[in-house]
């Protein structure tokens, strides 16, 4: 039997979440005792302290609205943090180790504004359903599209959880670290992480832990890149690569892979959801999304940068795994630049882990009708934390199998996830358009045109990444 819908409009944690923003207090009457779960009194918190925020701010303007954003900010940041995972910032070092300072760098910020086009859909859908995207697929479109989504999901997801923990070992590889003892040390702060019981909680450390995607930036410094190249390139998008097209096209669909992923869509809007935000909370969740951007796509050109000097000495990166970067860099960006880069590529491998696997965790919970919250306790939803710890356990375990094929699974994995797109962009705009469902808050001329422009172009790409595969011959692979 489907599940009943919400109203358009309708107060937040419908069904089974009888709070809202404006009604902490009430929440203790009697009538209400017997239905609150540890979930609903978090959430109820966290609402409370954004009402407390908002009418501070009416108060002072000056600093009210800064705590609001405080407050609010946390998925978008989070999202694409997480994207610059570990397979995302060793593409990105492709790029720049293969063809320097050019064509990339304007080409990763375009595909960064894509990114937004996506993500800032799934802040709507979260924030005016108060649904996960595995869930409103599973009542919009029934059981078979619902567990198909799920399916191909946590598959992917999976795979992509693999080179994570690749990363890992690879950039702790550069200092000696034997490679169990960086796995397993890898998976012990996955899962302090993902055990708080509190969603907040949660946000906050993996916030913290996603802050040091930063270390590409030193490492791009010291790396002393020609700056006037650098404008030239993003005002002209040249020089353009040259060589075999084959390659070219491979690296151009690995960077979009990174970027531009369905566990994004899936992550973001039940992030939302478990944070409890509101329509009125839209505005500051574009800001959110904007700002993860923003960070992220620095980080990206950071990543470029700090390797071009292997293109400019004719090095063969063609090959490289993550520790071999770091150490082909070290006479160029000295010691400190290339054990920033080496620790970079570590952190981008345990925040991606983290986000993945609880993005996984999500649609299990959601499209199985099981509990699926941060919020709640490891034994009131031990199905949810037993595939968001079992994921990330047995992608830790594969990763110590011995010679590993790093670079290949890593452009592999990417590739994958841009083939995968254009479904579940298909699947977001349906939803975004749907008016039952989204109300005064449907997609306008606009948003539609960029939303499918988004879709063409990711179609058009895996298209032109099927016929080289299978005609090689005709691009010169």
């Amino acid at each position: 039997m489907d599940r009943p819908k919400p109203e358009p409009n309708a107060a937040p944690f419908i069904h089974a979440h009888p709070t809202t923003e404006s009604a902490a207090a009430s929440s203790t009457a009697p009538e209400l005792a017997g239905l609150l779960t540890h979930e609903d009194v978090d959430r109820a918190l966290d609402r409370w302290q954004v009402s407390q925020a908002r009418r501070e701010g009416r108060r002072s303007k000056r600093f009210g609205g800064l705590r609001v954003l405080w407050l609010l900010i946390g998925p978008g940041v989070l999202v694409f943090l997480g994207e610059n995972d570990a397979p995302s910032m060793l593409s990105y070092s492709a790029d720049g180790a293969r063809y320097g300072i050019g064509f990339f760098i304007p080409f990763v910020i375009l595909t960064f504004v894509m990114g937004f086009i996506v993500q800032e859909m799934t802040v709507r859908l979260g924030a005016v359903t108060h649904r996960g995207h595995a869930e409103l697929i599973f009542d919009r479109f029934g059981k078979f599209w619902g567990f198909f989504a799920m399916g191909d999901l946590v598959f992917g997801n999976f795979l992509t959880l693999v080179t994570e923990f690749i990363g890992v070992r690879a950039g702790l590889g550069f200092f000696g670290i034997p490679p169990v003892v960086a796995v397993v040390g890898a998976l012990v702060i996955v899962a302090g992480a993902i055990t708080t019981g509190r969603y907040w909680t949660w946000e906050r450390i993996t916030l913290a832990l996603a802050i040091f995607n930063g270390l590409f930036i030193p490492a791009a410094i010291l790396a002393r890149p020609n700056w006037h190249s650098v404008g030239h390139a993003l005002l002209t998008w040249m020089p353009l690569p040259s060589g075999s097209h084959y390659e070219i096209l491979l690296l151009i669909l690995a960077t979009i892979g990174a970027t531009v992923t369905p566990w994004m869509l899936f992550f973001q809007q039940s992030a939302v959801v478990d944070k409890g935000m509101q329509p009125r909370d839209i505005n500051a969740g574009r800001f959110d999304t904007i700002l993860g951007v923003v960070l992220a796509s620095v980080c990206a050109i950071a990543a470029i940068l700090a390797t071009a000097p292997l293109f400019h000495h004719g090095i063969d990166a063609s090959n490289f795994q993550g520790a071999q970067f770091a150490e082909a860099l070290e006479p160029w960006i000295g010691h400190t630049g290339a054990a920033l880069f080496a620790l970079g590529i570590f952190e981008a491998g345990i925040v991606a882990a983290i986000a993945i696997s609880t993005s996984s965790a999500y649609a299990f919970g959601e499209v199985l009708q099981t509990g699926h919250s941060l919020n709640r306790p490891l034994r009131d939803a031990w199905p949810f934390y037993l595939v968001l710890l079992g994921s990330a356990a047995a992608a830790a375990a594969l990763v110590l199998i011995p010679r590993f094929p790093l670079e290949f699974v890593v452009l592999t994995v990417n590739v994958i996830a841009v083939l995968a797109m254009p479904p579940a962009l298909a699947f977001l705009l349906l939803l975004v358009n749907d008016r039952e469902v989204m109300g005064e808050y449907v997609n306008g001329t606009w948003a539609n045109v960029a939303g499918v422009t988004v879709t063409v172009l990711l179609i058009c790409a895996g298209i032109g990444f099927g016929l080289a595969t299978v005609f090689p011959k005709l691009l010169g692979g």
